[in-house]
């Protein structure tokens, strides 16, 4: 598991694509953070603490998923 700061977002990209296929959950907590690469990123929605997830982004680094999670998470794919 990989969680980047806010101010880590310039690196998604790069820990995304070095971490493909390896069993890494990188997680985020900025805007776009799960466009840009991640498979959870946390956001705040009307000033309540949400998730976003992003099932392909958690497949390309080689995690396996389950759709009970995606319910309860706003989805990106």
């Amino acid at each position: 598991m990989v969680f980047l700061l806010p101010e880590s977002s310039k690196v998604i990209t790069d820990v995304s694509g070095k971490s493909k296929n390896k069993g890494v959950l990188l997680i985020t907590e900025n805007s776009g953070g799960a466009k840009s690469g991640s498979s959870i990123n946390f956001i705040i929605v009307d000033s309540k603490q949400k998730f976003e997830y992003s099932k392909n982004n958690a497949i390309k680094a080689g995690l396996k998923t389950n759709d009970d999670f995606k319910s309860l998470a706003i989805n990106i794919d």
